[in-house]
């Protein structure tokens, strides 16, 4: 007979192993400095929990899945569940957060569950009271044991290595100025898995540095093939490093190769938007938008869904997950890397702005004709702001048709680039990027094409401006700061309560040209109904 002792013996091993990892807890202050090459926040043992929190062996420690790293950000708490290759991604019902301390536990549901961002999975909970540690328990198992926490004030959060062979590296905490390159030689550029062990980190060479993106050189050992347990952070000279969860990934060329697969894209940054996308997405691509990179800065209103309806049309749509909170400079330059080997221009725009043609020359053709010299890597398109045009409630028929009253003066503008010929340091300011030596920009003629923004809709879609504002050098709507700025609507203040005479405001031009050629040229004539209304909508 076999002796069937030996492996209960280990079976109980492992699990004290387990949960000594977990119940060691953990002590930190929130005080030190954020630079880290001699402190680095890991978790450290201090108190114990109940054991029947402990994750078992056959959960989901053994199906490979853990907590890779958590941010604290001002007023939640992201953490990256770390997959396996291939493995299914869990549900909103399967995970709770929960909220630890020596003397107490308590569980939440999580704010949102995202998607597949790299090999990870994107959980987001409430912010820990003070003293209390935040994890995850998947149901039915138990909790997952915490990784390593980073404070968003100071973190290299995404890395990418390019086709130079440089590492562009996107990093908050180094308050540098906007629109201004600083200077390299203050700054090196850091590798490896440990950064509280520094004789075991690579330096290399910062090229360029601006805002929050730092151009490095590359070690070679990276460049020879993919290392995962290697991260990238930015050691400011006499201050420290950064703390990191930058893992460098290959900016992988189009296979085949090929000379530009569109001539015009379109990137934008999002947050609960989603229910816009199929008229922004249809209207662009009636007028020669070919494809669209859709940056979702954390959105929980089904925009997975939205998104996948349209490329079941046939829209050629990238859906990259953007978790990084006020980094709308960052991403458009992470966004002209990735667009720069598949589209000729890229037009920078949100989703609440529309290209609109008065001429009604096709959006290819009109670049064209602005792009005749070589030197233009450029076109700067004027805004017209629309009001909520007397409406009171969202319009059925979408914002083009629904919206007709604007302010009579253009306010700033938008772009639409060529991303081969953006200056190396990516310097942006979401309006414009910075060009390459040798090129410029052109400002394109009202009459021939203007942005349409629907700045400021009806009350129950402009009040969700308020919750925060994307770019990273524009203040967030409810700080007093900077309230007589273009960025805010004339007037309104910092609190998010609706004036008496909203729906009446910004609205001093009467114009229905984009409306008109929506009515003339998509609406069903047997049904009345554009391609993005409901048929509930349906007018009999």
């Amino acid at each position: 007979m076999k002796d069937r002792r030996k492996p209960c013996s280990l079976f109980v091993i492992s699990r004290c192993a387990v949960a000594l990892l977990f119940f060691s807890g953990f002590t930190f202050s929130t005080h030190r400095l954020f630079f880290t090459e001699r402190y680095h926040p890991n978790l450290v043992a201090s108190w114990i929990t109940s054991t029947t929190e402990a994750i078992s062996s056959d959960s989901s420690a053994a199906r490979g899945i853990s907590i890779g790293e958590t941010v604290l950000f001002p007023d939640q708490v992201l953490i990256l569940l770390k997959y396996p290759p291939s493995s299914p991604l869990l549900t909103k019902d399967e995970i709770d957060c929960v909220y630890s301390s020596p003397n107490t536990s308590r569980r939440s549901s999580p704010l949102s569950i995202g998607g597949a961002y790299l090999d990870h999975q994107i959980v987001r909970c409430k912010l820990p009271s003070r003293g209390m540690i935040a994890s995850v328990s998947l149901k039915p198992q138990g909790i997952l044991p915490p990784g390593p926490i980073h404070y968003w004030k100071s973190l290299a959060y995404e890395a990418m290595i390019d086709r130079d062979n440089t590492t562009v590296v996107f990093a908050k905490g180094l308050n540098l100025r906007q629109g201004k390159t600083s200077n390299a030689s203050k700054f090196q550029c850091v590798y490896g898995s440990d950064f509280t062990k520094p004789k075991l980190l690579l330096r290399t060479e910062v090229v360029s540095i601006a805002q929050e993106i730092v151009r490095c050189r590359t070690p070679l050992s990276l460049l020879s093939g993919p290392q995962n347990d290697n991260k990238v952070s930015i050691k400011v000279n006499g201050k420290g490093i950064l703390g990191s969860i930058a893992r460098p990934e290959f900016l992988a060329p189009p296979d085949p190769p090929v000379f530009f697969q569109h001539r015009v894209c379109a990137c934008t940054m999002l947050r609960n938007q989603a229910r816009f996308l199929h008229e922004w997405i249809m209207y662009h691509a009636r007028i020669g938008v070919e494809r669209w990179f859709i940056y979702d800065n954390n959105s929980n209103d089904d925009i997975e869904n939205i998104i996948e309806s349209l490329v079941n049309k046939d829209f050629k749509i990238t859906r990259h997950l953007w978790p990084w909170i006020k980094t709308q400079e960052a991403g458009f330059a992470h966004c002209a890397l990735r667009a720069r080997d598949f589209c000729e221009w890229v037009a920078f725009i949100d989703v609440d702005e529309f290209l609109h043609l008065p001429s009604g020359v096709h959006l290819g053709t009109l670049i064209s004709n602005q792009t005749i010299r070589p030197e233009v890597g450029e076109l700067r398109i004027s805004c017209h702001n629309f009001g909520p045009s007397g409406l009171k409630s969202i319009p059925t028929e979408g914002v083009m048709v629904g919206y007709n009253c604007r302010l009579s003066m253009p306010e700033r503008h938008k772009s639409i680039v060529r991303p081969d010929k953006l200056n190396p340091s990516l310097i942006n300011m979401v309006h414009h990027f910075d060009l390459k030596d040798g090129f410029r920009h052109v400002n394109v003629d009202r009459n021939l094409m203007v942005i349409n923004h629907y700045k400021f809709q009806v009350w129950e879609v402009f009040k969700e401006k308020f919750y925060r504002r994307v770019a990273a050098y524009v203040s967030d709507w409810k700080d007093e700061e900077n309230v007589g700025s273009k960025d805010r609507a004339p007037g309104l203040g910092t609190q998010a309560v609706e004036p008496g005479d909203w729906s009446n405001r910004f609205c001093e031009v009467n114009d229905t040209g984009l409306r008109d050629w929506v009515v003339k040229t998509f609406r069903d004539p047997s049904t009345g109904l554009l391609p993005w209304q409901k048929q509930e909508d349906r007018v009999l």
